[in-house]
């Protein structure tokens, strides 16, 4: 998103303070400024300058729709049900980080066991770009929530892990292009 945009929130809406990952509430009639719409979820400015994400199962409070998760193959058996979730992982993007967490190569394993009746239980070893980031487990959440949503997935579990500890290296070219680090 390139420009700002400045919004009058039309309800109470719940956040999560950035980069703490402490939760929160701001209320109706509150301004906010846009920094970034990615994935389905809002990084906004309050007034007082703090950095908090907005769900995007509140982008109504914003005056905006909410996306709806697309899948890219409607199949189920265990090569489709991998490749949606790579592409929904996709999705998830570092509040403070304009590059989704498997280009930034936060995403070290998806593996997808058949548990029988068409249904998988889907295991994903990620990581942090920091140890102790207060944003770990909004992140991991977000990601077990949209492989849980996935057609074919009957379990998911999202394992954080810091060896190998990430490093820049880890990026896509992509995201090292969109970064500016070439």
């Amino acid at each position: 998103m390139a420009e700002r945009e400045s919004i009058v929130l039309t309800r109470d809406v719940n956040i999560v303070t950035i980069p703490d990952g402490a939760s929160g509430t701001l209320p109706k009639g509150e301004e906010v400024t846009i920094h970034q719409a990615l994935g389905d979820n809002y990084t906004v400015i309050t007034a007082y300058g703090h950095m908090v994400r907005i769900a995007g199962n509140d982008a109504d409070a914003l005056g905006k729709e909410p996306r709806q998760l697309h899948t890219l193959v409607s199949e189920t058996g265990a090569a489709a049900v991998e490749k949606n979730c790579w592409e929904v992982m996709k999705t998830v993007y570092d509040p403070e980080i304009p590059v989704n967490i498997v280009d930034l190569g936060l995403v070290y394993y998806c593996n997808v066991e058949p548990v029988g009746d068409g249904l998988h239980d889907v295991h994903i070893m990620m990581t942090l770009t920091a140890p102790g980031c207060g944003m770990g487990p909004v992140i991991q959440s977000d990601v077990e929530r949209c492989i849980r949503a996935l057609p074919g997935v009957a379990g998911v579990d999202v394992e954080v892990v810091l060896d190998p500890p990430w490093s820049r290296d880890m990026m896509s070219e992509v995201a090292k292009l969109q970064l500016g680090l070439y």
